[in-house]
């Protein structure tokens, strides 16, 4: 191969590896406005449902959509061809996750919870380093910081008073557990994958969240007068199952094979940005240049972070 071809096939791979990367950031981006709709639209069906039972039958919907689509692309819904017990550990995970979530929220605020959040993208970029041995440029670890004080300041809507009083209690322990069960999933989607495609990796993944969720659950789900939730309920189930589980699962299952861990889940604090811009656009009251101006730091923190080598 002369030197120019052997140029040339180099920028190619190149070219084709940048694009790979923009799609993993967003696909990440998309990830964080599907998720910062369903706090907003879950906050109005809350009071009708428990969180357990609302994340059952999210979770039993979104593997049936899951099932429809695999069974579109590939006529068949086949089991793994190797080492089944991988997606058993993913969907543990994530049931962890939620179920702490939810939990911490029964004895907790969202503001607390979401305080603990902004700990996800660096405990990722130590599984990161733990399981695959991602390493994160020292730019990164300054603009995750940047980006999650940003994050932070927008959660507290800039009341300095509210951040320096933060108590870490019962609720953001629990929260804090299922946070690491969070920041351990992306890096772990990316040493699982053994080339299958994403689409089912999703399928698998979200039936074995299902069924861990379902054991939790199973009593709050029997004793739940179904036929006379109103029509918000089912649409907040709707939105969940479709969007914020089986959507959501592949996003970042797509960027966890185009991304550092550490990169992935820092898109997360985008999701207090997203959430002030949802309430403003419902009516429910714009927030202050203040709390604006944490937004734009936490953006330009991602900026940074996204356009920061991988290595």
């Amino acid at each position: 191969m002369s030197e120019r071809s052997e140029a040339s096939f180099l920028s190619a791979g190149e070219l084709a590896s940048g694009r790979e990367k923009l799609h993993g950031h967003l696909s990440m981006v998309l990830f964080a406005a599907l998720i910062s709709g369903s706090f907003s639209l879950g906050s109005m069906a809350a009071p009708y449902l428990g969180a357990t039972a609302l994340n059952v039958v999210r979770f039993f919907f979104a593997t049936l959509v899951m099932g429809v689509a695999a069974f579109a692309i590939y006529r068949r819904l086949p089991l793994p061809e190797t080492a089944p017990w991988r997606f058993g550990i993913l969907g543990l995970l994530m049931a962890g996750y939620f179920i702490a979530m939810f939990t911490a929220l029964k004895i907790t605020d969202p503001v607390s919870t979401g305080a603990v959040f902004t700990l996800i993208p660096l405990m990722s970029a130590a599984f990161g380093f733990m399981f695959l041995r991602q390493t994160v440029r020292p730019i990164v670890i300054l603009s995750l910081l940047i980006a999650g004080c940003g994050s932070v300041w927008v959660i507290f809507r800039g009341n300095i008073d509210a951040i320096l009083s933060f108590d870490i209690g019962t609720g953001e322990t629990i929260f804090f557990f299922g946070c690491i069960c969070h920041a351990a999933y992306a890096p772990l989607v990316k040493k699982f994958n053994r080339r299958e495609p994403v689409v089912l990796t999703t399928y698998w993944t979200t039936i074995a969240t299902f069924l861990a969720v379902a054991v939790v659950g199973a009593g709050e789900v029997v004793s739940t007068d179904w036929l006379s939730l109103p029509g918000i309920v089912w649409i907040a189930i709707g939105y969940l199952a479709v969007v914020t589980s089986a959507g959501t699962f592949f996003l970042v299952q797509y960027a966890s094979m185009r991304l550092p861990a550490s990169k992935v889940l820092s898109y997360g604090y985008m999701i207090p940005v997203f959430i002030i811009f949802y309430e403003g656009l419902l009516g429910h009251g714009w927030a202050s240049l203040a709390v604006f101006a944490g937004a734009i730091v936490t953006v330009l923190g991602l900026v940074v972070v996204a356009l920061a080598p991988d290595l």
